[in-house]
C-alpha cells in the first residue's frame, strides 16, 4: 500500500466531500455558487478519479466522471503530485477547459480556501458556534467517506473491517445536527448522508461542542460514553471496530 495514494483517496473522496456542505451552510459561500454551472474532474494517474459538480446553487461530488459532462478536466501525474495540489503546493495540468481556467485560479479557489479555513481548528475559530458547527459535520463527513478507503488500502483498516461484520452503523448529533450511516456488506462498505431505519449499531452525540471535540480527540471515547455525552448502541462490536478505524485517518489527513 502506497501511503500517498491512500492520501490523495481521502483527499479526493472524503475531503473534497465537504463543499458539498460548504456551499449549503455557509451563506457567503452559497451566493458567491448560486449561479454556478460547471463540472470538474480530477484524474490522477494511479490514483483517484473524482468529480465536482455545481448546478444552480447545489454541490455533487463523487467517484468517476459524474451525471455532467465534465467542463474542465484536470490530471495530476501522480497520486503525490493530487495531494500537493491540495496542500497549495503545486498545480493541476488542465487538459480540458482551457477556457475556464480563470474561473479555476480565481472563484474555485475562493471556495477551496473556505473549505480549508473549516477543516484546519485552531483556538480563536473553536470559540465561535457557527465554525464548530461547521467544521464538525465536515469532519463528521470527512470521517465517514475515508473508512471505504481506509478499509480497501490500509493494512490494519483492512483486517479490522474484515471482523466487522454485516449490517448498517448509524452516526449522529442532537438535537438536530447532521446524521451520517455506513453500511457494511460482505465486499464494501457505503458511507451515506441522513438516517437510517434499524441500524445494526448507533453512535450518538449530545451536540455540536461535543462531537467537535470527541471527532477531533479531544475527547476520549470512555469519559464520553461514561458522562452520557455520547450513547452507543447496538452491535457494539461495530461500534468498536469502527471508532479504532477512525483512529487510523490521522496518519494520511493532517
Amino acid at each position: 500500500m502506497s501511503h500517498e495514494l491512500l492520501t490523495a483517496r481521502l483527499n479526493a473522496y472524503a475531503v473534497l466531500k465537504n463543499l458539498e456542505d460548504l456551499v449549503v451552510h455557509d451563506r457567503e459561500m452559497a451566493l458567491f455558487t448560486k449561479d454556478w454551472n460547471i463540472a470538474i474532474r480530477f484524474f490522477v494517474l494511479n490514483g483517484p478519479d473524482a468529480f465536482v459538480e455545481f448546478d444552480s446553487g447545489k454541490c455533487r461530488v463523487g467517484k468517476g466522471g459524474g451525471e455532467k459532462k465534465s467542463s474542465v478536466i484536470l490530471f495530476f501525474h501522480s497520486p503525490a503530485h493530487f495531494n500537493k495540489m491540495m496542500d497549495g503546493k503545486a498545480s493541476p495540468v488542465p487538459v480540458k477547459g482551457f477556457t475556464k481556467l480563470r474561473f479555476l485560479t480565481k472563484e474555485f479557489s475562493v471556495l477551496t480556501e473556505k473549505l480549508e479555513y473549516y477543516l484546519k481548528p485552531n483556538a480563536d475559530l473553536l470559540a465561535d458556534p457557527k465554525w464548530v458547527a461547521l467544521n464538525t459535520r465536515m469532519t463528521l463527513t470527512t470521517a465517514v467517506w475515508s473508512i471505504p478507503e481506509l478499509a480497501e488500502l490500509d493494512p490494519v483498516a483492512n483486517i479490522l473491517s474484515s471482523h466487522m461484520g454485516k449490517g448498517s452503523i448509524s452516526l449522529g448529533i442532537l438535537p438536530d445536527g447532521p446524521k451520517v450511516n455506513l453500511t457494511v456488506n460482505k465486499d464494501s462498505i457505503v458511507p451515506a448522508k441522513g438516517e437510517i431505519k434499524a441500524p445494526a449499531a448507533a453512535m450518538t452525540m449530545k451536540d455540536m461542542t461535543v462531537a467537535n471535540d470527541f471527532l477531533n480527540g479531544r475527547l476520549d471515547a470512555f469519559t464520553a460514553i461514561a458522562t452520557g455525552d455520547v450513547s452507543i448502541r447496538g452491535q457494539i462490536p461495530m461500534v468498536d471496530t469502527l471508532s479504532l478505524m477512525l483512529d487510523r485517518i490521522a496518519l494520511y489527513l493532517s
